[in-house]
């Protein structure tokens, strides 16, 4: 039998039970959408963590706090950043890191307007809906 290659690894949770089930919800709502494979084949561990919620490019792991991970659309839209910031790492992108950080944000705006679109669940459309606004917002002031 031949060993599994990377993209048939499974992404690694690391936590205590509210936080592995909260990821687990994440997780889902990127299933849904159709973003685990780029998730999966980018990150390798959610490591629950008790300072600052950050992506350790070294460790191919995103370290979350409790509070990244207590709404489950939201800890979907940054994984789904996250991923395709390693993304662009692993493929070697040139770009300056802010140019990097806002193509990245950019996917997690895609993914949030995917899973609006396919989402059955109107709490998850109203949780898509308000965080697409508040990053327009954000972005207006710069």
């Amino acid at each position: 039998m031949s060993a599994p290659n990377e993209s048939q690894i499974d992404l690694v949770i690391e936590g205590r039970g509210e936080f592995r089930e909260k990821v687990q919800e994440a997780l889902n709502l990127i299933r849904a959408a159709g973003y685990y494979e780029i998730l999966r084949e980018h990150i390798r561990c959610i490591k629950e963590i008790n300072g600052l919620t950050q992506l350790r490019v070294s460790e191919a792991t995103i370290w979350a706090n409790k509070y990244a991970v207590e709404d489950p659309v939201d800890a979907a839209g940054r994984f789904i950043q996250e991923a395709y910031y390693m993304k662009m790492q692993a493929e070697g992108e040139k770009s300056h890191e802010g140019i990097m950080e806002l193509k990245a944000f950019e996917k997690r705006i895609e993914f949030l307007k995917k899973l609006m679109e396919i989402s059955r669940d109107d709490e998850v459309k109203k949780r898509c809906e308000r965080l697409i606004k508040m990053w327009d917002e954000s972005l207006l002031i710069y």
